[in-house]
């Protein structure tokens, strides 16, 4: 369980960023769709809160399974086979299959593909250490790109359960401010 002191610090933050960047994403004329897996729904959460995100925000496929990420998503199997779900190059594939997941035709490719997984806790998960965590962003294409970014982060997290999930929250709110010109003024 998230201690009320570190909820209450991470909230609003979150909050914040969620709007700033639905309010960003609908006068860039984009939408926003995610693939969580140790998140389990905190990221959609994070947007629906906000009251207008629909006008923006798609839906996350919350694919904990690690089958569930190449059967829904596409993410290659034989990746998941050699690497397992918690690695960079799967969140990267993640970010960009649910951006292709939720294109619909009249939004073209102008889906924000964000993605999350990772070793929440309490234990490691073989070797992988609780806390470590991938967030994935695939940007769509705009004027100052021709193409579409995607990338991955790794992020070392410290804390309960509860705290890394919301934390990795925290965190792809604010790689999609340090990598979109969504939040700028």
């Amino acid at each position: 369980m998230v201690s009320n002191g570190t909820e209450a610090r991470i909230q609003p933050r979150c909050d914040e960023l969620a709007a700033r960047i639905l309010d960003g994403a609908k006068v860039a004329g984009w939408k926003i769709a995610a693939a969580e897996s140790l998140t389990g729904g905190l990221l959609a959460d994070a947007f629906v809160r906000i009251p207008g995100a629909s006008d923006v925000f798609l839906g996350s496929a919350v694919t904990y399974d690690i089958n569930a990420k190449a059967s829904v998503l596409g993410v290659d199997g034989d990746l998941l086979a050699q690497e397992g779900a918690v690695h960079p190059e799967v969140a990267r594939q993640m970010a960009l299959c649910t951006s292709r997941l939720y294109r619909q035709p009249q939004y073209g490719d102008k889906v924000l593909g964000l993605s999350t997984t990772g070793v929440a806790g309490p234990g490691p998960d073989g070797d992988k250490p609780a806390g470590l965590v991938y967030i994935g962003i695939s940007v769509p294409a705009n004027s100052d790109m021709d193409t579409r970014r995607t990338v991955a982060a790794e992020l070392r997290l410290f804390g309960s359960r509860e705290e890394v999930r919301r934390l990795t929250v925290l965190n792809i709110l604010r790689f999609v401010t340090q990598l979109t010109t969504l939040t700028e003024e």
